[in-house]
């Protein structure tokens, strides 16, 4: 009944086109963000067909015998046409899975896509795990701010800003991100957890050229310094916090509270939703109650985002559902 295809080049536009009329995708799945990372992964993205219609889209990536809703993605799944119905995902996924089953792949990993995301009711591929026995593996949290329904900024938090004023920040939208790169963000998180931010320098600027309306930087800058910045990842109902950094003295000058107090009471509240991020560690089994405080504190509370393994022979299972 629906065919199943692998992406490649010339369904460039197509993909793109339909990632943008969806009911749940956004500017992460569209092909030029999904490639700029292409060396690191085996693209094995996939189009679904009803005759000559795309009705659903899968970004992944293979590693041997095993498929991911993108690696490279902060979350995926079946990307979805606005006018789908629940019977027709259940048919798609049993498709999906027969295709990859005979394509030798015996495990498939979604990592679904926070509701705050949908931009209509998008939950058909939770149900559709729940019939094929999917495992759930890993549950992050997310620090969410619901504009319909704000929550105080807590006092502690105004503190900070009061700081901020005091000093005489001012928030700017920068296009250096090399700066913030450099001064600011890798050096936070090479001494505070020994890593390396998900993006270089190069590719956050480049990504950023081709998305001006969805990546965006903003800095406080204290006297050509960069005091504290974030980059703010847009889509059609989210802003979203992709990176979070300020200086040592944070605490004394309220730069980052500063900061994000202008960003959420401010700028951002014409968006349904502020999406802070995940504060978990190791897989989602542990938190860090530190960072999750300090969003909570501006008024966020909590979302979850589950990542799920499926046999891929179980598709099986989804024979005689719909009665």
């Amino acid at each position: 009944m629906y065919t199943i295809e692998r992406y490649t080049a010339p369904y460039y536009n197509e993909w793109n086109n339909f990632v943008g009329r969806s009911k749940n995708g956004t500017f992460l799945f569209h092909r030029d963000f999904m490639e700029y990372h292409a060396d690191r992964f085996t693209d094995f993205s996939l189009l679904v067909f009803d005759g000559q219609k795309i009705i659903a889209l899968l970004p992944a990536n293979r590693v041997a015998d095993t498929l991911y809703s993108h690696q490279g993605l902060t979350y995926g799944g079946l990307i979805l046409d606005h006018k789908i119905k629940l019977s027709v995902v259940i048919e798609v996924f049993k498709a999906v899975l027969q295709y990859l089953n005979a394509e030798s792949i015996v495990t498939l990993n979604i990592k679904t896509i926070p509701v705050v995301y949908h931009i209509q009711p998008s939950q058909e591929l939770d149900y559709v795990l729940f019939l094929v026995n999917a495992k759930l593996t890993r549950r992050d949290t997310l620090a969410v701010i619901d504009n319909a329904s704000p929550v105080k900024v807590a006092a502690n938090r105004m503190e900070g800003v009061k700081k901020g004023i005091a000093n005489g920040f001012k928030v700017e939208q920068s296009y250096d991100f090399e700066a913030f790169w450099e001064q600011v963000l890798i050096p936070n998180l090479q001494n505070r957890h020994g890593a390396a931010p998900v993006h270089s320098a190069a590719e956050i600027t480049k990504l950023a050229a081709h998305f001006p309306d969805n990546i965006k930087l903003f800095i406080v800058n204290n006297n050509g310094h960069i005091a504290a910045g974030t980059v703010i990842f847009e889509t059609q109902t989210v802003a979203h916090a992709q990176y979070i950094s300020a200086g040592e003295d944070k605490g004394l000058t309220g730069c980052l509270d500063f900061l994000y107090h202008y960003l959420v009471k401010e700028l951002y509240t014409g968006k349904k939703y502020f999406d802070f991020g995940i504060s978990n560690e190791e897989q989602g089994r542990k938190l860090n109650n530190g960072l999750a405080f300090w969003k909570e504190s501006f008024g966020a509370r909590t979302m979850v985002q589950d990542f799920y393994e499926v046999q891929t022979a179980n598709y099986m299972l989804l024979d005689n559902i719909l009665i």
